[in-house]
């Protein structure tokens, strides 16, 4: 299912449709939603704010010199910010390199920084489409498959749901309309394979998971 590419006659597809089949819809993570949720840029931010914090606290306890602690503080801050600096550059540069489609027959994810790959991921492998909501109002559509063709996590990964090692699930990652999105892969999916038994994803449910908490899935496409 995983293929390189070299040449792109519409961005984001390895080459033309094949006749009959559209292209429905395109689009990229956004990419603070990919900093926020997949590299975890809150918890990098805490975890150097705690370090800050107990350096200083630790100082004031002891009676150490808060000149020297406040100096401490201050290199700690210096290498929080690079290192928000470069997940911002990591997340800007996986969005930028990432463009889902879907067309009237499959799904196709085309992303890689230094390595791009396209994996083609036909409906007829796809048995479930979950949609997950993130307090930010981004969402992640993650797609169960069917065994059909062989999946890679690392390969896959950040467009992999997590901790799904064993049988890896793709994702399309951190969109800006999930629900509309999930909604038009569900038709899509449905007009395809009419016999399937399928549940749409309504929008009019996100703010109810969205209050509700991050990441949970409470609607399916299934086959």
């Amino acid at each position: 299912m995983n293929a390189e590419y070299e040449f792109e006659p519409v961005p984001g597809l390895p080459a033309e449709l094949p006749e009959g089949e559209s292209l429905l819809w395109q689009g990229s993570p956004q990419w603070m939603s990919i900093a926020r949720h997949v590299f975890h840029a809150g918890l990098v931010a805490a975890y150097f704010a705690v370090l800050a914090g107990w350096r200083l606290f630790s100082a004031y306890w002891t009676g150490d010199d808060l000149q020297v602690a406040g100096t401490s503080a201050l290199w700690i801050g210096i290498v929080a910010a690079a290192a928000l600096s470069l997940i911002a550059l990591l997340a800007c540069l996986t969005a930028r390199t990432t463009i889902y489609s879907i067309t009237s027959r499959r799904v196709l994810m085309r992303y890689g920084i230094a390595l791009p790959l396209t994996v083609n991921l036909p409906f007829s492998s796809v048995t479930a489409a979950n949609l997950g909501l993130n307090r930010d109002g981004t969402g992640n559509i993650a797609l169960t498959m069917n065994g059909d063709g062989k999946l890679a996590y690392l390969h896959l990964w950040p467009h992999a749901r997590a901790w799904h090692l064993k049988d890896p699930q793709p994702v399309l990652r951190s969109l800006v309309d999930p629900s509309s999105v999930a909604n038009l892969l569900t038709k899509a999916m449905t007009d395809v394979m009419p016999e399937a038994s399928r549940t749409p994803v309504l929008a009019a449910n996100a703010n109810a998971v969205a209050a509700a908490g991050s990441d949970m899935t409470y609607g399916a496409a299934s086959a």
